[in-house]
């Protein structure tokens, strides 16, 4: 059957002509005529002049201009002339390209910068607002681990340009495949001219050629810290030398190649250097150090020297030219002996050492710590650590030298004794005294009354000592009548008979006692201490002390008022003893700790609600008869407290 056409109202055949004007879409509609019966009358067919052009709308559109065509060098140009640091930002988060061709520009090539810094002899006070906005640095980055890689950096340089330029910028643990290397140092130089503190730990990739280009930019750097950074030399440490002025403080920590060269560019040229610190570093001896204690002795006031390869040479260095130094630290100086600390001490240039500590140097002895404390008349802080030729006669002689001495420390020095520690006691003005690890110290009673106290000790902190026990902690009970503070932690040989007395014989009242695993002790010496101290006492620690039960808890209940800390770690705690915890009217408990306490159970629920008022931690560790569903619950009920589980 014929198909007709059929046209809206016309019934009539179509009597010729074309349906479209345009030769396009006739050819479009001849491209469907294999498949469509379309009636069309024998006709002349209309010659078509017009070459025939399909899909040239298409081709046209795919031509349009691009910004991606213009080469590198004049993408640069546009990119100085755009003024702010949200609108780099926004071309930063283009593509990688745009952010790498970002990098590639100083801070001062851009064209705002220039008219800012045209403008600063104008009376203009928005001009002055810019620049502090732009250049004080006060955004802080750290970038760990696997976030270290060039790319973060070179983002960082862009970004904190326009929101108060970046100040300081630590990179640790960067990988050894994808971390941070030369480049991304430099885009941070380029970037952020206001950088002040830098700190380097771990960073295999970067080089020399980094750290000359902060130096080059970032000459308001003040501190650097570079620690395990195999392949800084010493020409890096003199670049920042000569480019860095206002540097303060330096920290260099396992450098191979950093040696003496860099260390006399620091000491000449860096003359508000005030804190040193060298740690492992092989190449660094008695030249470098002694140059840059000698060149910068002015302003100087911390040294820190560890496991150097240095000699007597450079200890009496310090002691002649370290007259600023307040603190001092050496430690594993093994090629130094007896006479360079005897020397340091006799120099009499640490007039002004406040704080002293001395680790692992075999050359300290009892006579050369009589010369040190001799020749540091203001010496207030001692630490000694695994000295192991000090012993109890050199540290009494070294006390009564002292005069200034508050504060003594010692640490693994096994051969001082109990009569040491009383000596020490009777013949100075302490503060705090503090034993860790003495095994030389034995248990034994003195029959010879006590020749006078030392009223003015307030702290004693004896750990891990085994020999301290009962008539050791008595006598000096009976010394020192003004303890504030306690810590006799890990001691296991202490009983509620030699404790006793010393809480008997404290007469300003005890703040803080500390008496985690001593296993011996009972609910008495408790009972004892909340009486005797409750008005006064704000932390108590009886973490490990398993024959403490329930009684404990009711006395502090009954009888604290300032406690605020309380750690009844893996005693013998059961339900019975936080409800009477938790009814005391006066108690405002803000850190509470119940680990490994099996006796807690779902009971004491309500009673934890309730101490959870004043709550702000809660340990609730390996109470293995707490459910789950409680501790959900106690969650969403205490959610101002940060609760362990």
């Amino acid at each position: 059957m014929i198909c007709l056409l059929e046209f809206s109202g016309d019934d009539d055949f179509y009597n010729g002509g074309s349906f479209y004007t345009n030769s396009t879409d006739l050819g479009r509609l001849c491209s469907i005529s294999s498949q469509v019966d379309v009636y069309c009358p024998p006709r002349k067919r209309t010659r078509i002049s017009a070459p025939f052009h399909f899909g040239e709308a298409e081709v046209e559109q795919n031509k349009q201009p691009s910004i991606d065509v213009l080469p590198d060098e004049c993408l640069v140009e546009i990119f100085k002339r755009i003024s702010g640091g949200k609108e780099r930002s926004s071309c930063a988060c283009v593509s990688k390209h745009w952010l790498m061709l970002l990098t590639s520009i100083r801070k001062g090539e851009y064209e705002s910068s220039k008219v800012v810094k045209e403008d600063v002899g104008s009376n203009s006070g928005d001009v002055e607002m810019i620049l502090s906005e732009e250049d004080d640095g006060y955004l802080t980055r750290c970038l760990e681990g696997k976030k270290a890689t060039d790319m973060r950096l070179a983002a960082v340089a862009v970004g904190t340009s326009g929101h108060g330029g970046l100040g300081k910028l630590s990179i640790r643990g960067s990988s050894s495949s994808r971390g941070v290397t030369n480049f991304g140092l430099s885009a941070v130089a380029r970037g952020c001219p206001s950088l002040k503190v830098l700190s380097l730990w771990n960073v295999p990739r970067v080089g020399d050629e980094g750290l000359c280009e902060i130096a080059k930019e970032c000459h308001l750097l003040e501190k650097l810290d570079l620690c395990q950074c195999p392949h800084l030399s010493n020409k890096g440490l003199i670049a920042i030398a000569a480019n860095c002025p206002n540097l303060t403080a330096l920290s260099i920590q396992s450098c191979p190649k950093i040696g003496n060269e860099g260390l006399q560019a620091i000491g000449k040229l860096c003359p508000k250097l005030q804190s040193i610190s060298i740690k492992d570093c092989p190449l660094v001896g008695d030249h470098g150090v002694s140059s840059l204690l000698s060149s910068a002795s002015s302003v100087l006031s911390k040294v820190k020297l560890q496991g150097l390869s240095i000699t007597d040479f450079s200890l009496a260095v310090i002691g002649h030219y370290g007259k600023s130094v307040t603190n001092l630290m050496l430690s594993g100086l093994q090629n130094v002996s007896e006479k360079g600390f005897w020397v340091m001490g006799n120099a009499q240039g640490l007039q002004k050492l406040v704080s002293f500590t001395i680790a692992s140097c075999w050359g300290v002895t009892d006579v050369s710590l009589e010369a040190i404390g001799k020749g540091c008349a203001n010496l207030k802080q001692m630490c000694l650590r695994r000295c192991c030729f000090v012993s109890g006669d050199g540290l009494v002689a070294f006390a009564k030298s002292a005069g200034s001495l508050e504060c003594l420390q010692l640490e693994e020095c096994n051969r001082v004794t109990q009569s040491g520690v009383i000596g020490v006691l009777s013949n100075c003005g302490l503060k705090s005294l503090t034993l860790v690890k003495c095994m030389g110290i034995k248990d034994i009673s003195l029959e010879a009354p006590l020749s006078s106290s030392c009223n003015s000790l307030k702290s004693l902190s004896i750990r891990n000592c085994p020999g301290f026990g009962t008539a050791s902690l008595a006598m000096v009970g009976r010394l020192c009548p003004q303890l504030q503070h306690v810590d006799l932690s890990g001691l296991c040989g202490i009983t509620d008979a030699g404790l006793l007395p010393l809480l008997e014989n404290c007469e300003a009242g005890l703040v803080k006692v500390n008496l985690s695993g001593c296993l011996n002790l009972t609910d008495e010496v408790v009972l004892h201490l909340t009486k005797l101290h409750g008005a006064t006492l704000e932390l108590l620690n009886l973490n490990g002390c398993r024959r403490i039960t329930d009684a404990s808890l009711a006395a502090v209940a009954e009888n604290c008022v300032f406690l605020s800390d309380l750690d009844v770690s893996r005693c013998a705690i059961t339900d019975v003893g936080i409800a009477a915890l938790s009814h005391a009217e006066q108690l405002n408990l803000q850190v509470l700790s119940f680990s490994g306490c099996s006796g807690v159970s779902n009971k004491s629920m309500t009673f934890l609600k309730k101490l959870g008022k004043t709550l702000v931690g809660l340990n609730l560790q390996h109470c293995n008869s707490i459910s789950t569903q409680t501790i959900e619950l106690l969650v969403e009920s205490l959610w101002r407290c940060d609760i362990l589980f």
